[in-house]
């Protein structure tokens, strides 16, 4: 499968080739603050199967989990691209909102439930993790 997107003003265009190795939706509170409140929503691809073209800027953090979070954005339009973490260097997770419609995808789990607001509705059909879940399996590159 190819999956292809851009941010709000198209500044930045991403080709995904192949299935994500899992995707979630994160009810952190640092993915709150970039959801205005509600949860991100993301797909968890190899990094090799991604392919990225326009310039982005980055921001990191410590992470609860204790790993390193960069997170990546469109410069001219702000729009989120994606997030890698220090402890999956070959993994990306990319926010769902960015890819062109009809992408198919949805979260299997939502995780970092402890930190939902009180008014969150989670969907009780999603396996659900009050923190960080074991990384994703994901095979090691030849």
């Amino acid at each position: 499968m190819t999956y292809t997107g851009q941010c709000s003003c198209g500044a930045v265009m991403i080709a995904i080739e192949g299935e994500p190795v899992t995707t979630r939706q994160c009810w952190c509170r640092q993915c709150q603050k970039i959801a205005a409140g509600g949860a991100t929503n993301n797909a968890i691809f190899p990094l090799e199967a991604i392919t990225i073209e326009g310039e982005r800027a980055q921001s990191r953090y410590v992470a609860a989990s204790g790993a390193t979070l960069t997170h990546e954005f469109c410069l001219a339009c702000g729009t989120h691209v994606l997030a890698h973490s220090s402890a999956r260097p070959l993994l990306r997770t990319i926010r769902l909102g960015l890819l062109d419609e009809g992408h198919g995808l949805a979260p299997a789990a939502a995780i970092w439930t402890s930190e939902a607001p009180a008014w969150a509705v989670v969907d009780p059909a999603l396996e659900q993790w009050p923190q960080q879940p074991p990384p994703p399996s994901h095979p090691t590159p030849p």
